[in-house]
């Protein structure tokens, strides 16, 4: 389990910067290579390839070997988990604050 802050401030790194998140954009209408995705985020490969490492590394993209290409994709699963985690913290903190109480969530 872990900390729905924590995982947060991870989400916010990883959208937190343009060509990052017109990478996110890109994959949220499917699997891309590499060179479609330098296309979309307008720089050039290398620096495509550090923020993939970035987004990978918050959890936000996968990638996965096909023939000689990498192809990368959303991290569906992921997002949805976080998403769900930050909707069921909100529910219950105000829930709490009607109860008098602080709330506290994690998400798997």
């Amino acid at each position: 389990m872990r900390d729905l802050c924590a995982e947060i401030q991870k989400l916010g790194k990883g959208i937190g910067n343009p060509t990052r998140y017109r990478i996110l954009e890109a994959l949220m209408k499917g699997p891309r290579p590499v060179g479609e995705l330098v296309k979309a985020a307008k720089a050039s490969q290398p620096a495509v390839s550090q923020h993939l490492a970035v987004l990978k590394s918050c959890g936000l993209v996968a990638d996965a070997k096909q023939g000689q290409e990498v192809v990368y994709s959303l991290n569906a699963a992921y997002m949805l988990a976080l998403l769900t985690g930050f909707a069921k913290h909100m529910k219950e903190r105000k829930k709490g604050r009607r109860n008098g109480r602080k709330s506290e969530v994690i998400i798997d």
